[in-house]
């Protein structure tokens, strides 16, 4: 299994544990394949990603997504749009055996030594990129009404740099 770094920098060579948030140790993170196209954004882009499983109630399956074909939405402000549908980003491969499971749901992977991508592929049109997951993007003026509703339910998700969002 192959796991993934998403970054604006083309360059980077080694990825060295680092703290971020309250974090007490160091940790290279990673995601996997299935909960990638979360990242296909800029970095700072604040989003919001649902996806259903065996666990989510029919009503909030339906409340998310009766009116698509899908099983995955992400939902990004409308002040975030130009700089998604113009962006570029890399997305820097790692072999899974450098890694241990985080959190489940989110698809998270660390590494708490530093470690030597295997690839790096530059990502240059990023809208196409989500569209050709058969993920659905929704552009909002605000995610926060979305936050609430997600919250409130049954639906799996992960909310991504929602400190950028509008209020």
């Amino acid at each position: 299994m192959k796991l993934f770094h998403f970054s604006e920098n083309p360059d980077i060579k080694i990825f060295n544990p680092r703290t971020i948030y309250d974090q007490t140790d160091a940790k290279v993170w990673t995601i996997d394949k299935y909960h990638a196209p979360h990242y296909y954004f800029p970095r700072d882009c604040p989003r919001v990603c649902v996806w259903h499983k065996e666990d989510t109630k029919e009503q909030d399956i339906t409340r998310f997504f009766g009116m698509s074909q899908v099983n995955r939405m992400i939902a990004i402000e409308t002040d975030w749009y130009d700089r998604v549908r113009k962006g570029s980003i890399y997305r820097y491969v790692f072999d899974s055996a450098d890694f241990e499971l985080e959190e489940e749901n989110a698809g998270y992977y660390v590494a708490r030594r530093p470690v030597t991508p295997i690839d790096v592929e530059r990502i240059g049109d990023l809208v196409t990129a989500i569209l050709d997951e058969g993920i659905e993007l929704r552009i909002t003026p605000s995610l926060i009404p979305m936050k609430k509703h997600v919250l409130e339910s049954t639906i799996n998700f992960s909310m991504i740099r929602m400190r950028n969002a509008s209020i």
